[in-house]
């Protein structure tokens, strides 16, 4: 229905007198049968509106016609009264038809003096509902089409509405209908897109130019040059009548004629690419992305978006902005958006899955095709292609995944769900293991990493060999101790612990060996799986919520048009693992970011000063894969959990080294700066 209205006019009216005469004579009379329903219920379009945690920040607005209802008494009496006087002075007068106007119009038409129209206020409502209701264009032509048969119709459905509705109702649904050009419907968006204010505080000479612009939007319009003239006379035009109606006094007219009239406009561009600030884009993205996946929006994709963009919601989403605003800042300390390497973070909420955060140095934006910033893409197959890069634009969920990003590898920070399994499993932090600096594996692989015929990983430094326990063997990131250790619980209960903690495996190959071959997926373990931060921040924050997972959610609240309040948006959470195995994991997890465990010893870490910045009792892991293709970072409070990959989002196979001394202080800094003030919580004792 876009842009429907825009194309309405008032239409002369030609009917027979007989026709006249007979719809006169049923006035009174309760003859004319039923009114649709769309003709008492409003049929337009609602922009959606899309707001920070706080409720009160907006974030975007989401539209195909702008368009937001108010009601009447929040119209200043000036722009009622001018409306009446553009287009049906005897509005407060008549039944809903002009019987007398309708006469004149078609004596004159018929007698060659031009065309006249006598369609009332009412009529003009009953067309426009009719039109928004319609289902397919032939409806919208039938709709609107100037035949008299229409006519007839419309005078019809008139005299019922009238019979059903108070004139203020009638007028408050006319003036929240009606097109003012330049994308601007309804009396609300047009106070707004020509004049920035509020609609009850219209002046004369504001009401009166809208006013005229109902008739024909394009051709009455004041920003173009063939538009300004016409628009200022009938403006003046409008406030005559508004004088000879007694609704302004002659005094007031001389002065609202004197008022220049505005040639500039100015209105919210809809979708995320437009959001307020650019650093909201990737959230907003997300939301949207959630929006078209959730099936009691509509069966297809298409039903979601045109309920997004005409349902007027109001949504208050989890993005927490002052978090928001650390990520970026912290990002931006370390690297900037013309790095072809994509330094991402994704914060969420434990226990609740409320996404806080998302940020990458990326602007979320379309690079322009005709004169593109982003240079072509680093692998040389896609660059012969024309292919560009991601940077420094992008609209690609490159911090969420989607069916076409699968993801990065992360490297070490799988580990935790090899000790989840091997805890569900009955063993305990203590369980120690011989690792030497490369371990023989049972695993079959003909690889450059196989020893005769099966997977061989080793340590990251040939020092890391020797007896750890889940403690010392998570804190110094240990390969050769999770191997064996996923080799005694069974790689297909970790790939199962990694599943229930919110892993998607986007890839087809990931896909695969999750489902036909998991108990032989070796590596899995060391975090060969592509995932994203979204993954491993909401995994994590599993671990803090005492083992409760929640599905992430953008969504806080979702409320009608009519006020009332949805429950879709609500995370969904489970119970992944228990109590006691999450606070044993999380004790273990203390010890790769400088803090102390409750029950054993950590003896190292590879992210040392983590505890100390954060201020906070805290717990995370470090990854990163061979080659140094990614470098990764998770961290956590109760409060909060960050996570931060440093990849190439364009080539897999790049040959850029990934340095933990650009993630890592990106993503505990970012948490640092959210708990700043917050009391000191420890976390519950395993």
């Amino acid at each position: 229905m876009c842009g429907l209205l825009a194309a309405l006019v008032v239409s002369a009216a030609s009917l027979p007198a007989v026709a006249i005469a007979g719809l006169a004579a049923k006035a009174g009379s309760d003859e004319l049968g039923e009114l649709p329903a769309e003709l008492i219920t409003q049929a337009s379009p609602q922009v959606s509106r899309v707001y920070a945690s706080d409720g009160k920040t907006q974030l975007a607005v989401m539209y195909d016609e702008f368009r937001s209802d108010v009601a009447l008494a929040k119209v200043s009496q000036n722009m009622q009264d001018a409306i009446v006087a553009a287009e049906d002075h005897k509005f407060y007068e008549h039944n809903g038809v002009d019987v007398k106007g309708v006469a004149r119009a078609f004596v004159n038409n018929n007698q060659g003096g031009g065309r006249q129209g006598a369609s009332t206020l009412t009529m003009q409502y009953v067309r426009m509902a009719l039109a928004y209701s319609a289902t397919d264009p032939q409806e919208v032509v039938n709709a609107t089409k100037d035949t008299a048969s229409r006519k007839l119709s419309e005078m019809k459905y008139a005299i019922q509405v009238e019979k059903e509705l108070t004139k203020q109702q009638i007028l408050e649904r006319y003036l929240n209908m009606a097109p003012f050009g330049n994308g601007a419907y309804g009396i609300n968006a047009a106070s707004q897109v020509y004049f920035s204010k509020k609609p009850a505080d219209l002046t004369v000479a504001e009401s009166a130019l809208l006013a005229g612009m109902v008739k024909a939007p394009t051709a009455f319009d004041p920003t173009t040059d063939s538009g300004y003239p016409q628009a200022l006379t009938r403006r003046d035009y409008i406030i005559d009548n508004m004088v000879s109606m007694k609704q302004i006094t002659a005094d007031e007219a001389a002065k609202a004629k004197k008022v220049k009239i505005s040639r500039t406009t100015k209105r919210p561009s809809s979708g995320c690419v437009n959001v307020a600030k650019n650093q909201w884009g990737f959230f907003c993205d997300y939301f949207y992305r959630w929006w078209l996946g959730q099936s009691a929006f509509g069966e297809t994709s298409y039903d979601r978006e045109r309920l997004l963009k005409s349902g007027g919601y109001r949504i208050v989403t989890t993005l927490d902005i002052d978090a928001q605003a650390d990520a970026r800042k912290e990002i931006v300390a370390q690297t900037n958006d013309t790095n072809r390497n994509a330094l991402m973070l994704a914060a969420v909420e434990p226990g609740t899955g409320a996404v806080r955060a998302l940020s990458a140095n990326r602007k979320y934006k379309i690079d322009d095709a005709d004169d593109p910033q982003n240079p072509l893409s680093s692998n040389p197959a896609l660059a012969r292609q024309g292919v560009r890069a991601t940077y420094p634009n992008t609209t690609n969920p490159i911090i969420t995944g989607s069916s076409d990003i699968a993801g990065y590898q992360a490297g070490s920070v799988f580990k935790m769900f090899t000790m989840v399994a091997a805890l569900e499993a009955g063993m305990g932090l203590d369980t120690t293991i011989n690792s030497p600096a490369k371990y023989k594996s049972q695993y079959r692989d003909n690889s450059s990493s196989s020893c005769g015929g099966y997977w061989c990983p080793s340590n990251a430094s040939a020092s890391e060999a020797g007896n750890f326990n889940m403690w010392t063997g998570f804190g110094k990131s240990v390969n050769t101790y999770f191997v064996p250790l996923q080799e005694r619980v069974g790689a297909d209960k970790v790939v199962d612990v990694a599943q229930k903690f919110g892993i998607t495996f986007r890839n087809s190959d990931d896909a695969d060996l999750a489902k036909n071959s998991a108990a032989d997926w070796g590596s899995f373990t060391l975090g060969t799986s592509a995932s994203t931060p979204l993954d491993i921040a909401n995994a994590y924050a599993t671990l803090a919520a005492d083992g409760k997972y929640c599905t992430p959610t953008p969504i806080a609240s979702i409320t009608t048009s009519e006020g009332e309040k949805i429950d879709t948006g609500k995370s969904k959470c489970t119970q992944a693992t228990t109590a006691s195995v999450a606070r044993k994991a999380l004790d273990a997890a203390r010890c790769p970011v400088g803090d102390r465990a409750q029950l054993g010893n950590c003896a190292g870490s590879t992210a040392p000063q983590v505890r100390s910045v954060v201020g906070h009792p805290v717990f995370g892991k470090t990854g990163t894969t061979d080659n140094d293709k990614t470098a990764a970072l998770v961290v956590g409070t109760r409060s909060l959990v960050v996570a931060g990959y440093l990849a190439n989002p364009d080539w897999a196979n790049h040959t850029d080294r990934m340095s933990h001394d650009i993630v890592n202080p990106a993503v505990y800094r970012t948490l640092a700066d959210y708990m700043e003030g917050k009391a000191v919580e420890e976390f519950p004792t395993p």
